[in-house]
């Protein structure tokens, strides 16, 4: 199925939770809608199943607009944060509820709910109460009850966010995995970017209600085109300076209090400016002789890596540091950065001056 938004909007009372949102997802895609708690993002998945009327825009579904087609018309299936199971019911008879109410024979149902749980191990499942299953089972039996309706669209609201951490990074890969098998198109709300990027084809970063852009997870963390996705997008946050640009010897300098830092010809921003905000991440930082000096103010042993925060230029930062280092608080570590991964942002509007 594809989907299309039209500057939908949401108004409660003075508040308006979602504000204009225009956005195409493509027969087959998953899309995930990121963005903080009260952001608009379930507001906006709400609106598109049709659990919740729009203040303004329109819904469509392959072109037709659907916003007076009655839910359960509009063949989504839902997947909930919360499991919502009938604890009197089997698992089979929880996956095959709405089917039953539908008249759909037992035969019918049957044959559904093997190919489903087939696909979800829970074959064997099928006759077990949902007391007698994990979390991460009744997630599973969840995502079947919403797949046996044989939906052309699958919205899922948070569903991993009660489970611990490890199961949510295995059940992020079957839930993928079995998008792609059956190719529904399918739009995933959470505030765990992890999971964004590491599920999604593209990405809605939503804030205040806002579509403040939509792309692949890598053009988000490597092409930000706004100095917000860039602080929002990474863990840990991007390291920003303020600089001053300045031609020196013919190629193109960006200075600050604690040092100067030359220009790649791929990362010239693109401004008449002489102000700019440098932009770059931890991981394209490093120990190195002949890099700028540097006060460590915090170390955290990580296992694989020190996450090293140090001072320059009244500002600090964070970078990746191996775990034979001999950085402690106090002590002047020297740092390089590879300005092949550097990003600049306008300091007034925010805008990269590399990528819009």
């Amino acid at each position: 199925m594809e989907l299309e938004l039209k500057n939908l909007t949401k108004d409660y009372n003075q508040h308006r939770a979602v504000d204009g949102i225009n956005l195409k997802v493509s027969d087959g895609e998953f899309v995930v809608f990121l963005g903080p708690s009260g952001c608009g993002k379930t507001t906006t998945l709400m609106m598109t199943a049709g659990l919740i009327e729009p203040s303004a825009g329109e819904v469509f579904f392959n072109g037709k607009c659907v916003n007076t087609v009655h839910p359960k018309d509009r063949e989504v299936g839902m997947v909930f944060q919360t499991y919502a199971l009938y604890p009197h019911m089997t698992v089979f008879d929880n996956m095959t509820f709405s089917l039953k109410l539908q008249g759909v024979s037992t035969v019918e149902r049957r044959k559904r709910a093997a190919d489903v749980s087939q696909w979800l191990g829970l074959a064997d499942l099928l006759e077990r109460m949902p007391g007698e299953l994990s979390g991460g089972q009744q997630q599973r039996v969840s995502v079947g009850r919403a797949l046996i309706r044989e939906p052309q669209l699958l919205l899922f609201d948070e569903p991993l966010s009660n489970l611990d951490a490890n199961l949510r990074a295995s059940l992020r890969g079957e839930i993928k995995r079995l998008q792609k098998r059956t190719g529904i198109t399918s739009l995933y709300v959470t505030h765990d970017q992890g999971e964004a990027m590491a599920m999604a084809d593209r990405v809605a970063v939503i804030m205040e209600g806002r579509l403040i852009e939509f792309a692949p997870p890598k053009d988000l963390h490597d092409r930000p085109k706004t100095r917000q996705i860039a602080e929002f997008i990474g863990v840990p946050t991007m390291n920003f300076f303020k600089t001053e640009l300045a031609e020196e010897a013919g190629a193109l300098t960006a200075r600050f209090k604690g040092g100067a830092l030359g220009l790649q010809n791929t990362r010239k921003p693109n401004n008449g400016s002489r102000q700019a905000v440098l932009g770059i991440r931890p991981q394209h930082l490093k120990e190195s002789s002949d890099g700028l000096p540097c006060e460590v103010r915090n170390v955290e042993h990580l296992g694989r890596d020190l996450l090293v925060t140090v001072r320059l230029d009244a500002t600090d930062m964070t970078f990746y540091a191996d775990p034979a280092s001999d950085a402690s608080i106090g002590k002047t570590l020297r740092v390089g950065f590879d300005m092949d991964q550097a990003q600049f942002f306008d300091p007034e509007s925010g805008k990269s001056l590399l990528w819009n």
